[in-house]
């Protein structure tokens, strides 16, 4: 959720954030309104309470004859009341909606458009080059007994498989060197709950336009998480958290679930685009000041990773309307894959400025002013980005084959791995 004291002071900029996503500027009009009803309703209320209260002192006071008619003209008194308290209430639930329907601000120099509309930041790497005709990952994971579709889409249907042999070890090898490198870098290990509450989802702003996208089980009313960044953001839902020590950072480690809506055709080949996978999300917790400069540090880690892995890849400035709702800014880290001759997201990491923060009601105390008294709560930053998914396994492989169908192991990867140098195609 925004901020209201942004959208009455100036409207004009959330509607040009509005127009850089594509959205309505009208939903910012239809908010101002909403917002104006809500506070009138409040004053209205908060005045008959006074009169109300007034009433009463006049009551005990009067002499035994005025008693009953000051008594029936205090009953009606308090129906007005009443009637004024669920004015309130339809007010708040009104302005609730309105201000639901406006997606982040986008920070300044983010571009605008679609999701063609990116900026290239730097790229990394030469593009690999081979002397032979390049297998692609799933046919170099069947090889290797280390992907298995076919029996995942017998036991589970289509979009889902099994890791198998080294596919397995390698995606653990891949989270454990991410997870030593977080821990690294400060960051408090976790593995979340995968399902969560509707007000956690709704929280972080994953019910909106992509609502499709994530998985309900009805009889329990809990969703399951496209990302531990959802659960990581709910873990201090309606706290005061202390952040005079520096932002709190944590790596969340879960088993993620998409129903892909609306991905019909695409990626249907191996495991790009799948139902189920694993990833570890950083999750940072700090003051709006200081959001940008972490920002660009989730980021450096994330390149790090790739780098030590030896893949090319591309940086990119994601455009407003491709950032989805709580995201003020995204960058994109996409990496080479030889087969599709073309960069592919594995990593994301985006600046939710405080609008996560707003909605889940998570707060941080300032300093106090000339070292006296408490200082004033406000609504923390949040931050995420992934260091380490089952999607890296696809340019891994792409991009470290060999002629015979066995694939290099990273040096980095090899002390998870036992060792292991090189990935033989099984007999």
């Amino acid at each position: 959720m925004i901020d209201p004291v942004l959208l009455r002071d100036n409207p004009e900029l959330v509607k040009r954030s509005q127009e850089a996503r594509g959205e309505s500027p009208d939903t910012v009009d239809v908010a101002v309104e909403a917002d104006r009803a809500r506070r009138a309703a409040i004053t209205t209320f908060e005045e008959l309470r006074a009169a109300q209260n007034a009433h009463g002192k006049r009551v005990a006071q009067a002499p035994k004859e005025e008693k009953a008619a000051l008594v029936a003209e205090g009953r009606l008194l308090s129906e007005r009341v009443k009637q004024a308290q669920h004015a309130v209430t339809a007010a708040e639930e009104a302005s609730t909606e309105a201000f639901s329907a406006i997606e982040n601000i986008v920070i300044e120099g983010v571009p605008a458009g679609g999701e063609d509309e990116f900026v290239t930041l730097r790229t990394h790497g030469e593009v690999p080059a081979f002397g032979f005709e390049p297998r692609d990952h799933l046919e170099l994971g069947e090889r290797l007994g280390a992907i298995d579709m076919e029996r995942g889409t017998k036991v589970s249907g289509s979009r889902f498989y099994f890791l198998t042999g080294i596919g397995a070890r390698l995606e653990i090898a891949m989270m454990n060197l991410g997870l030593d490198r977080a821990l690294q870098a400060g960051f408090t290990p976790i593995i979340p709950p995968t399902l969560v509450r509707p007000e956690v989802m709704r929280g972080t702003g994953f019910l909106g336009k992509h609502a499709a996208e994530v998985y309900h089980l009805d009889d329990e009313d809990l969703y399951l998480v496209g990302t531990s960044e959802v659960p990581l953001a709910g873990y201090h839902m309606d706290e005061i958290l202390d952040l005079s020590r520096g932002p709190k950072r944590y790596a969340g480690w879960s088993t993620c679930y998409r129903s892909e809506a609306g991905s019909y055709g695409k990626d249907t080949r191996g495991i790009i685009r799948v139902h189920q996978f694993n990833k570890l999300e950083m999750f940072v917790y700090t003051t709006p000041e200081a959001a940008e400069e972490e920002h660009l540090r989730l980021v450096e880690l994330q390149e790090r990773m790739l780098q030590d892995l030896g893949l090319s890849y591309r940086v990119i400035d994601v455009a407003a309307g491709d950032l989805g709702a709580s995201a003020a800014r995204k960058y994109d880290v996409e990496a080479w894959v030889p087969t599709q001759n073309a960069y592919r997201e594995l990593t994301s990491t985006s600046n939710c400025t405080t609008y996560q923060a707003r909605r889940l009601d998570i707060r941080y105390r300032t300093p106090a002013v000339d070292g006296k008294g408490a200082g004033k709560t406000q609504p923390v930053a949040t931050l995420n980005g992934t260091l380490a998914t089952t999607r890296w396994i696809v340019a891994l492989l792409e991009t470290h084959q060999r002629e015979d169908g066995s694939v290099t192991v990273p040096e980095v990867l090899r002390p998870f791995l036992g060792g292991l140098e090189v990935m033989e195609p099984i007999a």
